[in-house]
């Protein structure tokens, strides 16, 4: 359950970006009182699941913008691609380990 909770979380951060997704979760996980382990599996979804596309995040948005005022071009299309190799994986071990050693 921890495993679909986070990654719907990160999922969904790119559809609502993460700082409204965080709130939502937070309240929902407050109110629900979830179990450690879902509320750690949220938390890491929120925050590894903006890596995924450019609208996840504004931080990422912000960087995007003093990247091409420095000259340094990159588009939505090419930090698709890379999110898609590098978040899935750091998303499945944080959450495999955060579960299976109990950190949450």
């Amino acid at each position: 359950m921890a495993l679909l909770a986070g990654g719907v979380a990160a999922l969904l951060c790119n559809l609502i970006n993460n700082l409204p997704l965080g709130l939502i979760a937070g309240s929902v996980a407050t109110s629900a009182h979830l179990s450690p382990h879902l509320t750690g599996a949220l938390l890491i979804g929120v925050d590894l699941g903006p890596n995924l596309s450019v609208s996840g995040s504004l931080a990422t948005i912000l960087w995007l913008v003093a990247l091409r005022r420095e000259g340094v071009d990159v588009s939505a299309w090419q930090f698709l691609k890379l999110g898609g190799v590098v978040m899935p994986p750091a998303l499945i071990a944080s959450l495999l380990t955060c579960i299976s050693f109990k950190l949450t």
